[in-house]
Protein backbone atom coordinates (compact mmCIF):
# COMPACT_ATOMS: atom_id res chain seq x y z
CA UNK A 1 0.00 0.00 0.00
CA UNK A 2 1.31 3.43 -0.87
CA UNK A 3 2.46 5.69 1.92
CA UNK A 4 0.27 8.44 3.18
CA UNK A 5 1.58 11.89 2.44
CA UNK A 6 2.98 13.87 5.36
CA UNK A 7 1.32 17.02 6.46
CA UNK A 8 2.60 20.29 5.04
CA UNK A 9 3.81 21.27 8.50
CA UNK A 10 6.12 18.26 8.69
CA UNK A 11 7.28 18.73 5.12
CA UNK A 12 8.32 22.29 5.92
CA UNK A 13 9.97 21.18 9.15
CA UNK A 14 12.08 18.56 7.29
CA UNK A 15 13.26 21.15 4.76
CA UNK A 16 13.95 23.72 7.48
CA UNK A 17 15.99 21.30 9.56
CA UNK A 18 18.01 20.26 6.51
CA UNK A 19 18.45 23.53 4.61
CA UNK A 20 18.57 25.96 7.53
CA UNK A 21 19.88 23.89 10.45
CA UNK A 22 21.99 21.44 8.46
CA UNK A 23 20.96 18.35 10.47
CA UNK A 24 21.55 14.82 9.27
CA UNK A 25 18.70 12.62 7.99
CA UNK A 26 18.87 10.56 11.19
CA UNK A 27 18.50 13.66 13.38
CA UNK A 28 15.71 14.99 11.22
CA UNK A 29 13.87 11.63 11.43
CA UNK A 30 14.17 11.61 15.23
CA UNK A 31 12.99 15.20 15.54
CA UNK A 32 9.98 14.81 13.22
CA UNK A 33 9.11 11.26 14.36
CA UNK A 34 9.29 9.82 10.86
CA UNK A 35 11.51 7.20 9.27
CA UNK A 36 14.86 7.99 7.63
CA UNK A 37 13.69 6.69 4.20
CA UNK A 38 10.76 9.11 4.38
CA UNK A 39 13.13 11.98 5.13
CA UNK A 40 15.35 10.91 2.21
CA UNK A 41 12.35 10.70 -0.14
CA UNK A 42 11.21 14.26 0.61
CA UNK A 43 14.73 15.66 0.36
CA UNK A 44 15.11 14.03 -3.05
CA UNK A 45 11.84 15.57 -4.17
CA UNK A 46 13.08 18.94 -2.90
CA UNK A 47 16.29 18.56 -4.87
CA UNK A 48 14.36 17.80 -8.06
CA UNK A 49 12.24 20.90 -7.41
CA UNK A 50 15.35 23.06 -7.06
CA UNK A 51 14.92 23.65 -3.31
CA UNK A 52 18.60 23.44 -2.28
CA UNK A 53 19.08 26.39 0.07
CA UNK A 54 17.35 28.57 2.65
CA UNK A 55 16.35 31.31 0.22
CA UNK A 56 14.50 28.81 -1.96
CA UNK A 57 11.94 27.90 0.73
CA UNK A 58 11.41 31.33 2.30
CA UNK A 59 8.06 32.83 1.47
CA UNK A 60 6.61 29.64 0.00
CA UNK A 61 3.01 28.90 0.89
CA UNK A 62 1.62 25.44 1.50
CA UNK A 63 0.04 25.16 -1.93
CA UNK A 64 3.16 26.42 -3.71
CA UNK A 65 5.40 23.99 -1.85
CA UNK A 66 3.03 21.10 -2.53
CA UNK A 67 2.98 21.84 -6.25
CA UNK A 68 6.79 21.88 -6.30
CA UNK A 69 7.22 18.64 -4.39
CA UNK A 70 4.32 16.83 -6.10
CA UNK A 71 4.00 18.28 -9.58
CA UNK A 72 0.68 17.43 -11.16
CA UNK A 73 -0.60 15.95 -7.88
CA UNK A 74 -1.56 19.06 -5.87
CA UNK A 75 -4.25 18.58 -3.28
CA UNK A 76 -5.23 15.11 -2.12
CA UNK A 77 -3.22 12.69 -4.23
CA UNK A 78 -5.32 9.64 -5.13
CA UNK A 79 -3.66 6.37 -4.27
CA UNK A 80 -4.21 3.49 -6.63
CA UNK A 81 -6.33 5.39 -9.10
CA UNK A 82 -7.32 2.19 -10.79
CA UNK A 83 -9.09 0.96 -7.65
CA UNK A 84 -12.77 1.82 -7.19
CA UNK A 85 -13.37 4.30 -4.38
CA UNK A 86 -15.90 3.36 -1.68
CA UNK A 87 -19.22 5.22 -1.55
CA UNK A 88 -18.61 6.96 1.78
CA UNK A 89 -22.03 8.66 1.89
CA UNK A 90 -23.74 5.28 1.58
CA UNK A 91 -21.35 3.81 4.15
CA UNK A 92 -22.35 6.51 6.62
CA UNK A 93 -26.04 5.74 6.17
CA UNK A 94 -25.41 2.01 6.59
CA UNK A 95 -23.48 2.63 9.81
CA UNK A 96 -26.63 4.10 11.36
CA UNK A 97 -28.22 0.64 11.29
CA UNK A 98 -28.02 -1.57 14.34
CA UNK A 99 -25.25 -4.21 14.44
CA UNK A 100 -23.63 -2.90 11.21
CA UNK A 101 -19.84 -2.54 11.48
CA UNK A 102 -17.24 -1.03 9.19
CA UNK A 103 -15.57 -4.44 8.83
CA UNK A 104 -18.85 -5.89 7.52
CA UNK A 105 -19.20 -3.06 5.00
CA UNK A 106 -15.58 -3.58 3.88
CA UNK A 107 -16.21 -7.29 3.27
CA UNK A 108 -19.25 -6.43 1.17
CA UNK A 109 -17.13 -3.87 -0.71
CA UNK A 110 -14.43 -6.45 -1.49
CA UNK A 111 -17.06 -8.93 -2.70
CA UNK A 112 -18.15 -6.35 -5.27
CA UNK A 113 -14.58 -5.17 -6.01
CA UNK A 114 -12.05 -7.96 -5.45
CA UNK A 115 -9.14 -5.68 -6.40
CA UNK A 116 -10.38 -2.84 -4.20
CA UNK A 117 -8.73 -1.23 -1.20
CA UNK A 118 -7.62 -3.08 1.88
CA UNK A 119 -9.39 -2.53 5.16
CA UNK A 120 -6.92 0.09 6.45
CA UNK A 121 -7.22 2.35 3.41
CA UNK A 122 -10.98 1.70 3.28
CA UNK A 123 -11.34 2.84 6.89
CA UNK A 124 -9.12 5.86 6.17
CA UNK A 125 -11.42 7.08 3.40
CA UNK A 126 -14.47 6.66 5.63
CA UNK A 127 -12.86 8.55 8.54
CA UNK A 128 -11.87 11.42 6.24
CA UNK A 129 -15.47 11.57 5.02
CA UNK A 130 -16.79 11.69 8.60
CA UNK A 131 -14.57 14.67 9.38
CA UNK A 132 -16.52 16.67 6.83
CA UNK A 133 -19.86 15.81 8.51
CA UNK A 134 -21.42 17.21 11.61
CA UNK A 135 -19.69 20.53 11.31
CA UNK A 136 -20.86 22.89 14.02
CA UNK A 137 -21.75 26.45 13.18
CA UNK A 138 -20.63 28.82 15.87
CA UNK A 139 -23.63 30.64 17.25
CA UNK A 140 -23.38 34.37 17.68
CA UNK A 141 -25.69 35.45 20.49
CA UNK A 142 -27.07 38.96 20.26
CA UNK A 143 -27.54 41.03 23.36
CA UNK A 144 -30.89 40.51 25.08
CA UNK A 145 -32.07 38.03 22.45
CA UNK A 146 -32.15 34.48 23.84
CA UNK A 147 -32.57 32.60 27.08
CA UNK A 148 -31.98 28.84 27.00
CA UNK A 149 -33.90 26.65 29.49
CA UNK A 150 -33.64 22.99 30.50
CA UNK A 151 -34.00 20.50 33.37
CA UNK A 152 -31.65 18.10 35.09
CA UNK A 153 -31.94 15.72 38.05
CA UNK A 154 -31.78 17.63 41.32
CA UNK A 155 -31.29 16.85 45.00
CA UNK A 156 -33.64 15.00 47.35
CA UNK A 157 -36.15 16.22 49.90
CA UNK A 158 -36.72 14.17 53.05
CA UNK A 159 -40.19 14.02 54.58
CA UNK A 160 -39.83 14.84 58.27
CA UNK A 161 -42.82 12.70 59.27
CA UNK A 162 -42.45 9.56 57.16
CA UNK A 163 -38.78 9.76 56.23
CA UNK A 164 -39.70 9.35 52.56
CA UNK A 165 -37.04 10.44 50.07
CA UNK A 166 -38.58 12.63 47.35
CA UNK A 167 -36.50 13.39 44.23
CA UNK A 168 -36.55 16.87 42.69
CA UNK A 169 -35.71 18.48 39.35
CA UNK A 170 -33.37 21.41 38.79
CA UNK A 171 -34.60 24.09 36.39
CA UNK A 172 -31.80 26.06 34.69
CA UNK A 173 -32.08 29.19 32.52
CA UNK A 174 -29.04 30.81 30.84
CA UNK A 175 -28.73 34.02 28.81
CA UNK A 176 -27.03 33.56 25.46
CA UNK A 177 -24.73 36.56 25.43
CA UNK A 178 -23.72 36.90 29.10
CA UNK A 179 -24.18 33.35 30.46
CA UNK A 180 -26.11 34.88 33.36
CA UNK A 181 -27.70 31.89 35.07
CA UNK A 182 -30.82 31.11 37.09
CA UNK A 183 -31.52 27.82 38.85
CA UNK A 184 -34.22 26.50 41.17
CA UNK A 185 -35.48 23.15 42.39
CA UNK A 186 -38.98 21.98 41.54
CA UNK A 187 -40.95 18.89 42.51
CA UNK A 188 -41.33 17.69 38.91
CA UNK A 189 -41.33 18.70 35.26
CA UNK A 190 -45.10 19.06 35.03
CA UNK A 191 -46.81 22.00 33.38
CA UNK A 192 -47.31 24.03 36.57
CA UNK A 193 -43.69 23.70 37.69
CA UNK A 194 -42.38 24.35 34.19
CA UNK A 195 -44.42 27.51 33.68
CA UNK A 196 -43.92 29.03 37.11
CA UNK A 197 -40.17 28.38 36.97
CA UNK A 198 -40.09 30.61 33.88
CA UNK A 199 -41.99 33.31 35.77
CA UNK A 200 -39.59 33.23 38.73
CA UNK A 201 -36.60 33.24 36.36
CA UNK A 202 -37.84 36.40 34.60
CA UNK A 203 -38.45 38.03 37.98
CA UNK A 204 -34.90 37.13 39.00
CA UNK A 205 -33.50 38.61 35.77
CA UNK A 206 -35.71 41.68 36.02
CA UNK A 207 -36.29 41.62 32.27
CA UNK A 208 -37.54 39.41 29.44
CA UNK A 209 -35.65 38.07 26.39
CA UNK A 210 -36.97 38.16 22.84
CA UNK A 211 -36.68 34.37 22.44
CA UNK A 212 -36.79 31.39 24.79
CA UNK A 213 -35.20 28.15 23.57
CA UNK A 214 -36.55 25.12 25.48
CA UNK A 215 -36.16 21.43 25.02
CA UNK A 216 -39.01 19.35 23.57
CA UNK A 217 -40.48 18.11 26.86
CA UNK A 218 -44.27 17.66 26.93
CA UNK A 219 -44.85 20.52 29.37
CA UNK A 220 -43.58 22.99 26.79
CA UNK A 221 -44.10 21.32 23.42
CA UNK A 222 -47.18 19.20 22.77
CA UNK A 223 -45.83 17.84 19.47
CA UNK A 224 -42.12 17.88 18.75
CA UNK A 225 -41.31 18.60 15.12
CA UNK A 226 -38.22 19.78 13.27
CA UNK A 227 -40.13 22.50 11.39
CA UNK A 228 -43.47 23.21 13.12
CA UNK A 229 -43.52 22.17 16.79
CA UNK A 230 -46.84 22.60 18.59
CA UNK A 231 -46.60 24.53 21.85
CA UNK A 232 -48.60 23.62 24.91
CA UNK A 233 -51.52 26.12 25.23
CA UNK A 234 -50.46 27.14 28.73
CA UNK A 235 -46.86 27.69 27.58
CA UNK A 236 -48.10 29.68 24.60
CA UNK A 237 -50.22 31.73 27.00
CA UNK A 238 -47.07 32.57 28.98
CA UNK A 239 -45.24 33.57 25.80
CA UNK A 240 -48.08 35.90 24.81
CA UNK A 241 -48.13 37.50 28.26
CA UNK A 242 -44.42 38.31 28.20
CA UNK A 243 -44.35 39.14 24.48
CA UNK A 244 -41.62 36.64 23.63
CA UNK A 245 -41.14 33.93 21.04
CA UNK A 246 -40.60 30.26 21.85
CA UNK A 247 -38.30 28.42 19.45
CA UNK A 248 -37.83 24.84 20.69
CA UNK A 249 -34.58 23.10 19.94
CA UNK A 250 -34.73 20.56 17.15
CA UNK A 251 -35.32 16.98 18.32
CA UNK A 252 -32.04 15.11 18.93
CA UNK A 253 -29.99 18.28 18.37
CA UNK A 254 -28.54 19.23 21.78
CA UNK A 255 -26.14 21.69 20.14
CA UNK A 256 -29.12 23.96 19.46
CA UNK A 257 -29.12 24.70 23.18
CA UNK A 258 -25.47 24.21 23.96
CA UNK A 259 -25.55 27.27 26.25
CA UNK A 260 -27.97 25.71 28.70
CA UNK A 261 -26.26 22.32 28.42
CA UNK A 262 -23.10 24.04 29.62
CA UNK A 263 -25.18 25.96 32.19
CA UNK A 264 -26.61 22.72 33.55
CA UNK A 265 -23.09 21.32 33.87
CA UNK A 266 -21.96 24.44 35.76
CA UNK A 267 -25.00 24.26 38.05
CA UNK A 268 -24.33 20.60 38.79
CA UNK A 269 -20.70 21.30 39.70
CA UNK A 270 -21.12 24.57 41.60
CA UNK A 271 -24.51 24.07 43.25
CA UNK A 272 -25.63 20.45 43.40
CA UNK A 273 -22.18 19.07 44.19
CA UNK A 274 -21.71 21.63 46.97
CA UNK A 275 -25.06 20.68 48.57
CA UNK A 276 -24.78 16.91 48.13
CA UNK A 277 -24.14 16.23 51.85
CA UNK A 278 -26.92 18.47 53.17
CA UNK A 279 -30.36 17.20 54.15
CA UNK A 280 -33.39 19.25 53.15
CA UNK A 281 -36.86 18.84 54.63
CA UNK A 282 -38.71 21.13 52.22
CA UNK A 283 -38.42 22.51 48.72
CA UNK A 284 -38.34 26.07 50.05
CA UNK A 285 -35.37 25.26 52.29
CA UNK A 286 -33.53 23.73 49.34
CA UNK A 287 -34.17 26.74 47.09
CA UNK A 288 -32.80 29.11 49.73
CA UNK A 289 -29.54 27.19 49.72
CA UNK A 290 -29.51 27.09 45.90
CA UNK A 291 -30.09 30.86 45.73
CA UNK A 292 -27.05 31.55 47.95
CA UNK A 293 -24.75 29.48 45.73
CA UNK A 294 -26.36 30.90 42.60
CA UNK A 295 -25.43 34.43 43.65
CA UNK A 296 -21.83 33.34 44.22
CA UNK A 297 -21.77 31.68 40.80
CA UNK A 298 -23.01 34.78 39.00
CA UNK A 299 -20.56 37.01 40.87
CA UNK A 300 -17.57 34.74 40.18
CA UNK A 301 -15.04 36.27 37.77
CA UNK A 302 -14.75 34.57 34.39
CA UNK A 303 -11.12 33.87 33.49
CA UNK A 304 -11.29 35.00 29.88
CA UNK A 305 -13.47 38.07 30.34
CA UNK A 306 -12.11 39.17 33.74
CA UNK A 307 -15.73 39.98 34.57
CA UNK A 308 -18.53 38.16 36.36
CA UNK A 309 -21.68 36.86 34.71
CA UNK A 310 -23.58 39.53 36.59
CA UNK A 311 -21.39 42.33 35.22
CA UNK A 312 -21.65 41.09 31.64
CA UNK A 313 -25.41 40.73 32.02
CA UNK A 314 -25.82 44.28 33.31
CA UNK A 315 -23.63 45.69 30.52
CA UNK A 316 -24.80 43.55 27.59
CA UNK A 317 -28.08 41.64 27.98
CA UNK A 318 -30.10 43.77 30.39
CA UNK A 319 -30.03 47.03 28.39
CA UNK A 320 -31.17 45.22 25.22
CA UNK A 321 -33.85 43.08 26.90
CA UNK A 322 -37.52 43.96 27.29
CA UNK A 323 -39.01 45.18 30.55
CA UNK A 324 -41.31 42.99 32.61
CA UNK A 325 -45.02 43.55 31.91
CA UNK A 326 -46.83 45.72 34.43
CA UNK A 327 -49.47 43.07 35.08
CA UNK A 328 -48.03 39.97 36.80
CA UNK A 329 -48.51 36.65 35.09
CA UNK A 330 -51.35 34.49 36.37
CA UNK A 331 -51.02 30.79 35.77
CA UNK A 332 -53.83 29.32 33.70
CA UNK A 333 -54.94 25.78 32.95
CA UNK A 334 -56.51 24.89 29.60
CA UNK A 335 -59.20 22.31 29.02
CA UNK A 336 -61.35 21.32 26.04
CA UNK A 337 -64.82 20.39 27.38
CA UNK A 338 -67.95 19.71 25.37
CA UNK A 339 -71.08 21.81 26.02
CA UNK A 340 -73.72 19.54 27.55
CA UNK A 341 -77.38 19.55 26.66
CA UNK A 342 -78.09 21.76 29.66
CA UNK A 343 -75.72 24.37 28.06
CA UNK A 344 -73.13 23.94 30.82
CA UNK A 345 -69.54 22.72 30.71
CA UNK A 346 -67.96 20.74 33.52
CA UNK A 347 -64.63 22.16 34.74
CA UNK A 348 -63.01 20.71 37.87
CA UNK A 349 -66.35 19.25 39.04
CA UNK A 350 -68.19 22.56 38.69
CA UNK A 351 -70.66 23.52 35.96
CA UNK A 352 -70.43 26.83 34.07
CA UNK A 353 -73.03 28.09 31.61
CA UNK A 354 -72.37 28.74 27.93
CA UNK A 355 -74.69 30.11 25.27
CA UNK A 356 -77.30 27.51 24.35
CA UNK A 357 -76.28 27.93 20.70
CA UNK A 358 -73.09 25.98 21.50
CA UNK A 359 -74.76 22.82 22.79
CA UNK A 360 -72.75 19.84 21.58
CA UNK A 361 -69.73 21.96 20.56
CA UNK A 362 -66.18 21.54 21.92
CA UNK A 363 -64.88 24.79 23.45
CA UNK A 364 -61.59 25.99 24.95
CA UNK A 365 -61.68 26.82 28.65
CA UNK A 366 -58.99 28.89 30.38
CA UNK A 367 -58.97 28.52 34.15
CA UNK A 368 -57.04 30.86 36.41
CA UNK A 369 -57.21 31.11 40.18
CA UNK A 370 -60.07 33.61 40.05
CA UNK A 371 -61.68 33.46 36.60
CA UNK A 372 -62.94 31.03 33.98
CA UNK A 373 -62.88 32.09 30.33
CA UNK A 374 -64.61 30.03 27.65
CA UNK A 375 -63.56 30.47 24.02
CA UNK A 376 -65.04 29.07 20.83
CA UNK A 377 -62.96 29.23 17.65
CA UNK A 378 -60.65 31.76 19.25
CA UNK A 379 -63.45 34.12 20.41
CA UNK A 380 -64.35 34.51 24.09
CA UNK A 381 -68.02 33.65 24.48
CA UNK A 382 -68.35 33.68 28.27
CA UNK A 383 -66.42 34.49 31.45
CA UNK A 384 -67.26 33.48 35.02
CA UNK A 385 -65.86 34.03 38.46
CA UNK A 386 -64.26 30.72 39.37
CA UNK A 387 -66.08 28.61 41.93
CA UNK A 388 -64.58 25.74 43.91
CA UNK A 389 -67.92 24.27 45.05
CA UNK A 390 -68.13 20.76 43.60
CA UNK A 391 -71.16 19.73 41.55
CA UNK A 392 -72.74 23.18 41.73
CA UNK A 393 -73.84 25.42 38.84
CA UNK A 394 -72.81 28.92 37.85
CA UNK A 395 -75.32 30.20 35.33
CA UNK A 396 -75.73 33.48 33.43
CA UNK A 397 -79.37 34.27 32.72
CA UNK A 398 -78.54 35.39 29.15
CA UNK A 399 -77.17 31.91 28.38
CA UNK A 400 -80.59 30.37 28.97
CA UNK A 401 -82.69 30.07 25.81
CA UNK A 402 -85.93 32.03 25.80
CA UNK A 403 -88.72 29.58 26.48
CA UNK A 404 -86.25 26.87 25.59
CA UNK A 405 -87.16 26.93 21.91
CA UNK A 406 -84.67 24.25 20.93
CA UNK A 407 -85.73 21.94 23.71
CA UNK A 408 -89.32 23.02 24.37
CA UNK A 409 -90.44 19.45 25.02
CA UNK A 410 -88.03 19.22 27.93
CA UNK A 411 -90.07 20.83 30.67
CA UNK A 412 -90.29 19.76 34.33
CA UNK A 413 -93.85 18.56 33.92
CA UNK A 414 -92.99 16.60 30.77
CA UNK A 415 -90.01 14.87 32.41
CA UNK A 416 -92.05 14.03 35.53
CA UNK A 417 -94.72 12.60 33.24
CA UNK A 418 -92.08 10.36 31.59
CA UNK A 419 -90.95 9.24 35.04
CA UNK A 420 -94.56 8.43 36.02
CA UNK A 421 -94.63 5.77 33.30
CA UNK A 422 -92.01 3.88 35.33
CA UNK A 423 -93.73 4.25 38.69
CA UNK A 424 -94.97 6.76 41.27
CA UNK A 425 -91.77 6.66 43.30
CA UNK A 426 -89.72 7.44 40.19
CA UNK A 427 -91.95 10.40 39.36
CA UNK A 428 -91.66 11.73 42.92
CA UNK A 429 -87.87 11.39 42.97
CA UNK A 430 -87.47 13.08 39.58
CA UNK A 431 -89.63 15.95 40.79
CA UNK A 432 -87.46 16.39 43.89
CA UNK A 433 -84.26 16.33 41.81
CA UNK A 434 -85.54 19.13 39.56
CA UNK A 435 -86.86 21.13 42.51
CA UNK A 436 -83.52 20.98 44.32
CA UNK A 437 -81.79 23.08 41.61
CA UNK A 438 -81.69 26.85 41.30
CA UNK A 439 -82.94 26.50 37.74
CA UNK A 440 -85.04 23.49 36.71
CA UNK A 441 -82.93 23.01 33.60
CA UNK A 442 -79.94 22.15 35.76
CA UNK A 443 -81.71 19.02 36.98
CA UNK A 444 -82.73 17.74 33.54
CA UNK A 445 -79.62 15.68 32.96
CA UNK A 446 -79.79 13.87 36.31
CA UNK A 447 -83.55 13.30 35.94
CA UNK A 448 -83.18 11.83 32.47
CA UNK A 449 -80.34 9.67 33.76
CA UNK A 450 -82.65 8.19 36.41
CA UNK A 451 -85.33 7.44 33.80
CA UNK A 452 -82.81 5.79 31.46
CA UNK A 453 -81.86 3.29 34.19
CA UNK A 454 -85.05 1.46 33.22
CA UNK A 455 -83.26 0.11 30.13
CA UNK A 456 -80.78 -1.82 32.29
CA UNK A 457 -82.80 -2.75 35.38
CA UNK A 458 -86.49 -2.68 34.43
CA UNK A 459 -89.41 -0.65 35.76
CA UNK A 460 -90.00 -2.60 38.97
CA UNK A 461 -86.44 -2.48 40.21
CA UNK A 462 -86.03 1.19 39.23
CA UNK A 463 -89.22 2.23 41.05
CA UNK A 464 -88.14 0.23 44.12
CA UNK A 465 -84.74 1.89 44.05
CA UNK A 466 -86.36 5.33 43.78
CA UNK A 467 -88.62 4.47 46.71
CA UNK A 468 -85.59 3.53 48.76
CA UNK A 469 -83.76 6.74 47.76
CA UNK A 470 -86.81 8.75 48.86
CA UNK A 471 -86.83 6.96 52.19
CA UNK A 472 -83.19 7.88 52.78
CA UNK A 473 -83.68 11.40 51.27
CA UNK A 474 -80.97 10.85 48.67
CA UNK A 475 -82.26 12.88 45.73
CA UNK A 476 -79.40 12.15 43.35
CA UNK A 477 -78.90 10.08 40.22
CA UNK A 478 -75.79 8.39 41.61
CA UNK A 479 -77.67 7.27 44.72
CA UNK A 480 -80.28 5.45 42.61
CA UNK A 481 -77.56 3.95 40.44
CA UNK A 482 -75.65 2.73 43.50
CA UNK A 483 -78.79 1.12 44.98
CA UNK A 484 -79.43 -0.78 41.74
CA UNK A 485 -75.80 -1.89 41.32
CA UNK A 486 -75.64 -3.17 44.91
CA UNK A 487 -79.06 -4.81 44.73
CA UNK A 488 -80.29 -3.09 47.88
CA UNK A 489 -83.55 -2.25 46.07
CA UNK A 490 -84.59 -5.86 46.87
CA UNK A 491 -84.20 -5.28 50.63
CA UNK A 492 -87.01 -4.18 52.88
CA UNK A 493 -87.48 -0.47 53.50
CA UNK A 494 -87.38 1.21 56.92
CA UNK A 495 -90.64 1.04 58.92
CA UNK A 496 -91.12 4.77 58.76
CA UNK A 497 -90.23 6.63 55.57
CA UNK A 498 -87.23 8.92 56.01
CA UNK A 499 -85.92 7.11 59.06
CA UNK A 500 -83.04 4.72 58.69
CA UNK A 501 -83.73 1.66 60.81
CA UNK A 502 -81.05 -0.40 62.43
CA UNK A 503 -79.95 -3.54 60.67
CA UNK A 504 -81.39 -6.66 62.27
CA UNK A 505 -78.86 -8.55 64.31
CA UNK A 506 -78.46 -12.23 63.59
CA UNK A 507 -79.96 -14.70 66.14
CA UNK A 508 -77.22 -16.00 68.44
CA UNK A 509 -77.12 -17.17 72.05
CA UNK A 510 -74.34 -14.68 72.91
CA UNK A 511 -76.38 -11.70 71.68
CA UNK A 512 -78.84 -10.66 74.43
CA UNK A 513 -80.74 -7.91 72.63
CA UNK A 514 -82.02 -4.56 73.85
CA UNK A 515 -84.86 -6.06 75.96
CA UNK A 516 -82.38 -7.72 78.31
CA UNK A 517 -81.54 -4.42 80.01
CA UNK A 518 -85.21 -3.73 80.83
CA UNK A 519 -85.99 -7.07 82.49
CA UNK A 520 -86.66 -7.13 86.19
CA UNK A 521 -83.56 -7.33 88.25
CA UNK A 522 -81.34 -6.12 85.52
CA UNK A 523 -82.32 -2.46 85.54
Amino acid sequence: MAKERLSMRKMKEILRLKLVCGLSNRQIAASCHVSRPTVGEYLVRAGHAGLRDRSAIEGLGDEQLERLLFPGQAGERPIFKSKPSPDCANLHEEMRNKHVTLALLWREYREQHPIGYGYTQFAHYYKEHKKKLGLVMRQEHKAGEKVFVDYCDGLQVTDQVTGEIIPTQLFVAVWGASNYTYAEASRSQDLTCWTMSHVRAFEYFGCVPAIVVPDNLKSGVTKADRYEPDLNPAYHDLACHYGLAVIPARPRHPRDKAKVEAGVLVAQRWILAALRHRTFFSLAQMNLAIRELLEKLNLKLLKKLKQSRRQVFVEVDQPAAKALPQRPYEYAQWQKPRVNIDYHVELDHHYYSVSCRLVGEIVDARLTQNTVEIMHKGVRVRSHARSYKPYQHTTHAEDMPPAHRRYSEWTPSRIIEWAGKVGPATAELVGKIIASKDHPEQGYRAALGVIRLERSFGKERLDAACQRALAFKNYRYKSVQRILNCGTDRQSLPIEPGIVSQLRLPVHENIRGGAYYYEEGNA
